[in-house]
């Protein structure tokens, strides 16, 4: 294991616990951005990097009973959580990391990956991995319960030119594995970003 992932999993792994209670209102945040998917009844979609899988109901409603829904983390004590809490009935829970998804190629419509972009060690490495599990045609949507200004501020930092977030440096990233950005919406109260696979 490379010490990226240790250190994602040390991280992580101790604050799996109490992640739920330490963010109880991102529900309806996470509800809307799975509406913006745009999924339907029978899709096929993953939560990539899904932590204690706080989406995956709203993603199981989107595609329904007939639909597939994956939640992928790298961090089992995560997974766990999202197990207690019952997640693991509106999907298949799965410890692996999104550099190397033992998914076949085209097999999904759409994935989700809440807070995921900045815990990836080679961003545009790890995003042609998702690109080519998506079909052509297929949405990522790179969500945040809180945008960029807000979250830095709350970590006691600067927001600079360079964040990876940024509009042109997320588009260009984007752009290079595959995807092409089709909105961007940076806000207090959330940070989403959807793109489409490029054939």
């Amino acid at each position: 294991m490379s010490d990226d992932h240790t250190h994602v999993q040390e991280f992580f792994g101790v604050r799996a616990a109490d992640w739920d209670r330490r963010f109880p209102d991102d529900g309806p945040a996470y509800a809307a951005a799975v509406a913006e998917l745009g999924l339907r009844e029978g899709g096929r979609v993953l939560d990539a990097g899904c932590g204690t899988g706080r989406a995956l109901p709203a993603l199981r409603a989107a595609v329904g009973p007939s639909g597939v829904v994956l939640g992928a983390d790298l961090t089992p004590e995560m997974l766990r959580e999202a197990a207690r809490a019952g997640r693991g009935r509106d999907g298949a829970l799965l410890l692996t990391d999104v550099a190397a998804l033992p998914l076949r190629s085209s097999s999904l419509d759409a994935v989700f990956a809440a807070g995921l972009i900045a815990h990836l060690p080679r961003p545009a490495e790890n995003l042609r991995e998702i690109h080519r599990v998506v079909r052509p045609g297929g949405v990522l949507a790179l969500f945040h319960p809180i945008g960029r200004a807000a979250l830095a501020a709350r970590q006691g930092r600067a927001l600079t030119p360079d964040h990876l977030r940024a509009k042109p440096n997320l588009r260009a990233l984007l752009t290079g594995a595959g995807w092409r950005m089709t909105s961007y919406a940076d806000e207090d109260t959330r940070f989403l970003v959807l793109a489409v696979r490029e054939a």
